[in-house]
């Protein structure tokens, strides 16, 4: 297959980068905008242009060859650079535009919603949306592009996230029925957290993050019974004021969700809980940059 000569296409990779993921050529088509033969021809095009098969096409599917894979692994990086490049310069012209959606986990607290505001006053040209984060999957919605930039509970261990601010380290607090026999203490000492079930997290949030939001054994080595597995803040409070056990939490969030039907009781010997600015690496933009400038700014 020959190789002609020319300038690059930015269009062809496009097309070869919507026909990786979807791999298929109507979905590429209408993820882009254009005709599946037109994907077709974009993509024969490039194929012309490297000299060698990208894509093999049968009538029952669509997958790439082993060089479209290599291809593709080294183009991606270098397409997301490019993109936020682009980006970002046109940022600097026009200023910060659009929409920045912003995920949350818990509770929005007050520096939570100063760093809303703040980026607001700089760039009042960007329209933000925010959005709760569900308990059980605090990493997936910017995985999936859902958000743009969330703030979770710490750890994050993600691979192909970036970690910004961490902000709002505190003690942790143990939410309990009021009739509970911790209920009337004035603190706890985290070997406690062994002489009752603890409530957990279901999936899909990772392992490493859901034991540290609910471990499996104190500091001294004594094992915490596992309590009911939730999905939702909302449902381990519930869980918690009816007795089935007790549940972890952040300061801000159990300063926020007090209820005549739980105590809330600080917990030394564990970590500090902290939250974090997360966002996907390859979905950086302009917009989540100026985020992240306001929320290290208020913190």
């Amino acid at each position: 297959m020959p190789v002609p000569s020319g300038g690059l296409e930015i269009r062809e990779l496009e097309c070869f980068l919507a026909l990786a993921e979807e791999l298929h050529f109507g979905r590429a088509g209408a993820r882009l905008y254009v005709s599946q033969s037109r994907v077709s021809q974009l993509v024969r095009a490039l194929e012309r242009r490297v000299g060698a098969r990208l894509v093999e096409r049968t009538s029952r599917r669509v997958r790439l060859t082993p060089l479209g894979t290599d291809f593709l692994a080294a183009l991606r990086p270098a397409y997301e650079a490019l993109r936020g490049t682009v980006d970002a310069t046109v940022a600097a012209a026009r200023g910060i535009e659009g929409r920045l959606r912003i995920g949350f986990q818990g509770t929005a607290d007050d520096r939570i919603m100063q760093a809303i505001d703040t980026f607001h006053a700089r760039h009042p040209g960007c329209a933000t949306e925010i959005t709760e984060i569900p308990l059980q999957d605090p990493f997936g919605p910017v995985h999936r592009g859902e958000v743009d930039a969330a703030v979770v509970l710490l750890p994050v261990e993600e691979p192909g996230l970036v970690l910004g601010a961490v902000f709002s380290e505190q003690q942790q607090t143990l939410a309990v029925s009021v009739r509970h026999p911790f209920a009337s203490r004035t603190s706890l000492d985290a070997e406690d957290l062994a002489d009752g079930p603890l409530i957990t997290i279901e999936g899909p949030a990772p392992d490493y993050w859901r034991y540290a939001q609910a471990p499996t054994g104190t500091p001294g080595g004594r094992p915490i019974p596992p309590g009911p597995a939730v999905r939702t803040l909302q449902e381990g409070l519930t869980l918690a004021a009816a007795g089935r056990g007790a549940m972890l939490l952040c300061r801000p969030t159990a300063d926020y969700h007090g209820r005549r039907d739980l105590a809330f009781v600080p917990v030394t010997g564990l970590p500090d809980s902290a939250l974090g600015l997360v966002w996907h690496q390859d979905r950086e933009t302009a917009r989540t940059r100026a985020f992240r400038a306001a929320v290290t700014d208020v913190t």
